[in-house]
């Protein structure tokens, strides 16, 4: 049988003005505000972490812009790009963290070592450090990209860093701060030829 108008004016009564239910998700919110705080500084905790590793890529890319090139035209590169291609979203998922957590960290050992007073090796290893991660993970990343973009909390990492790295290039006009670094790069290789 049809609904009675009173009955209809009853379960309106008790929604709220929007309409919608109050669900499980909105209550929780309301019982753990320190559980919504904590969500909130990590987001921003990892912003400015992806803030950091961004703009030091971004100011490393260059340099190893040619090597990227060169590698990624190899055959056997090509056949390791075509393999990831067809593993599992887990397996990529595997595959490009297991490089990742010994690599990243590596750099920041280097910038310490460099600002510790020892500059060459903190130097060698952050350079090393982006190589591979250049090479290696980068490659793993590219190829796994779509398989990644499936698990949700992973492509929320991709779309966050993204969004900070768009954000970065335009506040610190990086675009043009990577040419000027190209021409000191070719006037220090014309210079160094001349000697």
């Amino acid at each position: 049988m049809d609904d009675l108008p009173a009955d209809k004016a009853h379960r309106r009564a008790d929604m709220p003005e929007n309409g919608r239910t109050v669900g499980p998700s909105a209550g929780s919110r309301r019982r753990y505000p320190l559980l919504r705080a904590l969500g909130t500084a990590f987001a921003w905790v990892f912003r400015l972490l992806c803030a950091v590793i961004i703009l030091l890529d971004e100011l490393v890319r260059p340099i190893y812009r040619p090597l990227i090139a060169r590698l990624a035209a190899l055959g056997l590169m090509q056949a390791f790009e075509r393999w990831i291609g067809r593993l599992p979203a887990l397996a990529v998922l595997i595959l490009l963290l297991v490089p990742y957590a010994i690599v990243e960290p590596l750099k920041f050992v280097g910038l310490v070592w460099a600002a510790d007073g020892w500059p060459k090796r903190g130097t060698l290893l952050f350079l090393l450090a982006h190589l591979v991660s250049f090479v290696l993970i980068e490659r793993i990343f590219t190829a796994g990209r779509p398989q990644l973009m499936t698990i949700r909390w992973m492509a929320w990492v991709i779309d966050t860093a993204n969004a900070v790295r768009g954000r970065i290039v335009v506040a610190l006009q990086l675009e043009a701060l990577k040419r000027r670094l190209r021409r000191l790069i070719r006037r220090l290789r014309a210079q160094l030829r001349g000697l």
